[in-house]
């Protein structure tokens, strides 16, 4: 039988400590303010989840739950961030399908691969895309809409969060089956382009509908459209683009809560459940 020798003895409890110091970590978590990265600018939807469900998140955890925008890049800049930082459960992303699934066409080298880089946390929220337009334009409408684009030479102008969004391919989309002329301005996120789209700087602009909905009721911009087969149930009264006139149009998307890849398992089930409780709560429901 092999014998252990002295030394041997002494440095097995250091060899020990870095992982109960890992484990203690994570058993305290959290014991400091979590940041919330943003990879679009104040104001859009991605932005308005993470403001909302934060002091939520705060309530049931312990600690500062802040909200950091990082736009740049159609949401690149602020997800590589996120999928290069530690998995200590500091450091989160709030992000929807553009970043995860339509970013990686357009821009394919983006330096990691989000299925491998990110672990999911929580779905937030499904939403439908939207089409509004400026009051300035003067349509009421999605017919009235394509009949002035096609009036117009050189057509119109339309606003997206950034290029390869679903705002983006939801507008694309949109010219495809109308048959209009359309040019794609890409922004850093929705709250540059509703300031845009009040102030009659941008036309047209496909958002998704959480964004649009709080001009819209203030009369500030005109919301003619909603991207879903069917008309959203807590908002019957928008009709859907479908229905104007423009057959099977159908946009959606979605935002979600992730973490760089490796999280601690303890502290990835204590996020969900934490999510959970907060998207049932009537105020949350309501807004989202």
């Amino acid at each position: 039988m092999p014998r252990i020798t002295r030394r041997a003895a002494l440095a097995t409890p250091a060899l020990l400590l870095p992982l109960v110091g890992a484990r203690a970590q994570q058993d305290n978590w959290p014991n400091r303010p979590v940041t919330l990265v943003v990879p679009w600018a104040a104001g859009g939807s991605n932005d308005i989840t993470a403001r909302l469900i934060a002091p939520h998140l705060q309530e049931r955890l312990g600690q500062p739950f802040v909200v950091e925008n990082r736009p740049g890049g159609g949401g690149s800049v602020g997800m590589g961030q996120v999928a290069r930082a530690k998995p200590d459960g500091y450091t989160l992303l709030i992000s929807s399908a553009s970043n995860h699934i339509f970013n990686q066409f357009v821009i394919p080298d983006q330096g990691y691969d989000p299925r491998e880089a990110l672990d999911g946390i929580s779905m937030l929220t499904d939403v439908p895309n939207a089409l509004a337009v400026s009051n300035a334009l003067g349509v009421t409408d999605v017919q009235g809409l394509i009949a002035k684009i096609k009036a117009t030479r050189g057509g119109l102008s339309f606003a997206s969060s950034g290029v390869g969004s679903s705002n983006h391919l939801a507008g694309e989309l949109f010219r495809m089956l109308t048959g209009t002329e359309l040019v794609h301005v890409p922004y850093r996120g929705g709250g540059p382009v509703i300031a845009d789209l009040i102030s009659g700087n941008i036309p047209i602009a496909f958002l998704n509908l959480p964004t649009l909905l709080p001009p819209a009721e203030a009369g500030r911009i005109r919301l003619i459209g909603v991207g879903s087969a069917e008309r959203v149930p807590v908002r019957p009264e928008i009709p859907t683009i479908a229905e104007q006139g423009v057959p099977g149009y159908a946009v959606r998307s979605w935002t979600g809560l992730f973490a760089p890849h490796g999280i601690d398992p303890a502290v990835r089930q204590r996020l969900a459940e934490a999510c959970k409780e907060v998207l049932a709560l009537p105020a949350v429901k309501a807004k989202l």
